[in-house]
C-alpha cells in the first residue's frame, strides 16, 4: 500500500511522529551516525562540544587503523608455483624455504625471493682465443643450467648469473689454451666440452653458487675474418691428408690379402713338390733294392734286361733308326708317323746341332754280321 493514498497522513522522510514537516535534517542524522560510533568505541553520547569532536577523531582513526590492518594483512599474502621455491628472509636472517602453495609473510619484515629451479636455462658464449700452438680461434658454445640449491643460489652469490658467465670463459680459455688447433677445429670438441662442463661445475660449488650445470655444447670452430682464406686452406689439406690415408689404407686391405693368399699358395706348392721328390725318391731307391735281390739272384740275366731297358729308353728320345737287314727283306719304314712320335725337343735339339740342310729324319741301316 502506498504512503500517500487516501486515510494516510505519515510521511516516509518525517519524523516518528508521523509529522510532515519537510525533508530530513542531514546534520541530524550524521550526529546520530557518530553518536552510535562513539558508543562502539567508547565515546559518550552526551557532553560538551569537544567531547563531540575528540569522539568524532578516534572514530575516524579507528577506522583508519582497521583498514591498514586488513591492508597489511592483504599485502603479505603470495603464492608459490609448483616450478618455484621460494626463500623467506625476516629482518635479512634466513627463516626457511617454502615450497608451493599460497602463503603468508609480515610485509616490511619480510623479503620473499622465488626462484625457478625446474627450468633449463642457456646461456651463450663466444669469443676469440689462443690455443695451445698460438693460434687464434673463434669458438661459440652454450652451456644449460639449472638451479640445484635455492638457498645457496639466492644468498651466498650476488648475481648467480654473472658469476656463471665469467666461470665459463675462464674454464673455457684454459681448456683451449691447452689443447692445440686442430684437435679444436676437428673431433676434438666432444671431449673438450666435457672438460669445460667438469672444470665448469668444479668452479661453481667452489662458490657455493646452488647451479647445476646439465651440459655444454661446443659448436663449430670459427677461425678471425682476416685468416679465415688460410684457415680453410689448412682444412682442405687436412681433408685431402685423411682422404688419401683411406685410399691407402683400402688398397693395403686388398693388396695384403691377396699377397698373403699367394704366399700360402706358393709353400702349398712347395711341400707338395717336396712329398712329390721325397716320394719319388723313396720309390726309386725301393726299385733298387728290388732289382739288386734280382740281381744277386740271376746276374746275366738282370744285366742283360737293364741292358735292353736302358737302350730302349735312350732310342725312343732319339731320331735314328736301328735295322737288322741280314735276311736281305725288304722293310717298310713309315718316316712320316716315325718322325711324329719323336718328341719335339728331341729334334729341336738336333736343328740346334746340325746345319739346315741336314736336318731330316733318316733311317740308318746298319748290317750287322752274323
Amino acid at each position: 500500500m502506498a504512503w500517500n493514498e487516501p486515510g494516510k497522513d505519515k510521511d516516509p522522510w518525517g519524523g516518528r511522529g508521523g509529522g510532515n514537516d519537510g525533508p530530513p535534517d542531514l546534520d541530524e542524522a550524521f550526529k546520530k551516525l557518530q553518536d552510535k560510533l562513539n558508543g562502539m568505541f567508547g565515546g559518550g553520547s552526551g557532553g560538551g562540544s569537544n567531547a563531540s569532536n575528540n569522539g568524532s577523531f578516534g572514530a575516524i582513526f579507528a577506522v583508519i587503523a582497521l583498514v591498514a590492518v586488513v591492508l597489511y594483512g592483504f599485502f603479505g599474502i603470495y603464492t608459490v608455483d609448483a616450478k618455484e621455491r621460494a626463500v623467506v628472509l625476516r629482518l635479512g636472517v634466513f627463516q626457511e624455504t617454502m615450497t608451493e602453495g599460497l602463503h603468508w609473510s609480515a610485509p616490511l619484515l619480510t623479503q620473499v625471493f622465488k626462484v625457478n629451479v625446474t627450468g633449463e636455462r642457456q646461456y651463450p658464449s663466444k669469443g676469440l682465443m689462443l690455443t695451445q700452438d698460438e693460434s687464434i680461434v673463434e669458438l661459440p658454445l652454450t652451456v644449460q643450467w639449472n638451479v640445484a640449491d635455492v638457498k645457496s643460489y639466492v644468498l651466498n652469490v650476488a648475481d648467480p648469473e654473472t658469476s656463471l658467465k665469467h666461470a665459463t670463459d675462464s674454464a673455457l680459455r684454459h681448456v683451449v689454451g691447452s689443447t692445440e688447433l686442430e684437435q679444436v677445429l676437428s673431433e676434438g670438441r666432444a671431449k673438450m666440452a666435457a672438460e669445460v662442463k667438469l672444470r665448469l661445475q668444479t668452479y661453481l660449488d667452489n662458490y657455493q653458487a646452488g647451479i647445476q650445470i646439465i651440459n655444454v655444447n661446443i659448436q663449430q670452430a670459427q677461425p678471425p675474418e682476416e685468416v679465415r682464406a688460410n684457415f680453410d686452406d689448412v682444412i682442405k689439406a687436412k681433408e685431402d691428408e685423411t682422404r688419401l690415408k683411406n685410399e691407402a689404407e683400402s688398397y693395403s686391405n686388398g693388396v695384403i690379402p691377396e699377397a698373403r693368399g699367394r704366399a700360402q699358395r706358393l709353400l702349398e706348392e712347395a711341400e707338395a713338390y717336396k712329398s712329390e721328390v721325397v716320394s719319388r725318391a723313396e720309390g726309386e731307391s725301393a726299385r733298387f733294392e728290388n732289382l739288386l735281390a734280382e740281381y744277386k739272384r740271376a746276374p746275366e740275366v738282370t744285366r742283360k734286361r737293364l741292358y735292353i731297358d736302358a737302350v730302349e729308353s735312350v732310342m725312343t728320345k732319339s731320331s735314328k733308326v736301328m735295322v737288322d737287314v741280314s735276311n736281305n727283306s725288304m722293310l717298310y719304314l713309315p718316316l712320316d708317323k716315325m718322325t711324329r712320335s719323336v718328341p719335339a725337343t728331341v729334334l729341336e735339339e738336333a736343328a740346334d746341332a746340325r746345319p739346315a740342310r741336314e736336318i731330316e729324319a733318316k733311317p740308318v741301316v746298319r748290317r750287322e754280321s752274323r
